[in-house]
């Protein structure tokens, strides 16, 4: 595989890489083995947006990848537990509304409530789509059941409210997103988070798809904070 590199002004600045890893069991590393080079790998990443992301008050972080199965939902989970377990209150989303994950990678039943029920009914709180876990810092939004068009309930006001409200009660809220060469659900959440993180893998993951995403999130006025490389 081959291509071309990132011009410069269009290069997110280098993240710590992290190893490549299988099934959903295995997506909390930073628990379930604390001492390996994975774990090791996300808590660099988490050392670097502290000092670069919550130190300047910002809030809110889009996950986000230009195509499928390079990390974005591991990357999600594993950054997520390593802030709640040195005490950020975190809130983790699961935005990705076409193939969700977060829900079943901390064992919350599909038939809970989370973010689609919450955008689409209408009658649902805030109270009853936030679901705790092991840590007491972590709380999750799975996606819920989806009985609408992505793209509209991403769009919509509630959406952008339910973010609103997420930065007021939690120190940082993380979303994870579809992958951006599938639609432009990762777009939209970026725009509302206002900062995103690009997730890519190696031999999977082409730089001039990274530079394009990084050109478009940049185009709708999304910080892009870095690129994180998994699979080394």
């Amino acid at each position: 595989m081959t291509s071309e590199p990132l011009p410069e002004g269009d290069r997110p600045s280098a993240m710590p890489t992290t190893p490549d890893t299988v099934g959903v069991l295995e997506y909390q590393l930073v628990l379930s083995d604390p001492t390996g080079i994975e774990a090791e790998a996300i808590r660099a990443l988490r050392t670097r947006i502290m000092a670069q992301h919550l130190r300047e008050g910002r809030r809110a972080l889009a996950i986000c990848a230009a195509s499928t199965g390079v990390g974005c939902s591991f990357t999600a989970v594993n950054l997520a537990t390593a802030l709640a377990q040195i005490g950020i209150k975190t809130a983790l989303v699961d935005a990705n509304l076409r193939d969700s994950s977060i829900g079943a990678a901390f064992g919350i039943a599909s038939d809970k409530l989370g973010l689609a029920d919450y955008l689409g009914k209408g009658d649902v709180d805030l109270a009853s789509i936030l679901h705790p876990t092991s840590l007491d810092q972590l709380f999750i939004i799975p996606a819920g059941h989806v009985e609408h068009s992505p793209q509209e309930l991403l769009s919509s006001e509630q959406f952008h409210d339910l973010a609103t409200q997420l930065q007021r009660e939690f120190d940082i809220t993380i979303f994870d997103t579809t992958a951006a060469n599938t639609c432009a659900d990762a777009q939209r959440v970026a725009q509302v988070a206002g900062y995103a993180l690009i997730v890519g893998r190696k031999d999977a993951s082409y730089m001039r798809d990274v530079t394009t995403l990084s050109r478009t999130l940049r185009a709708d006025r999304t910080n892009v904070i870095g690129c994180v490389l998994n699979g080394y």
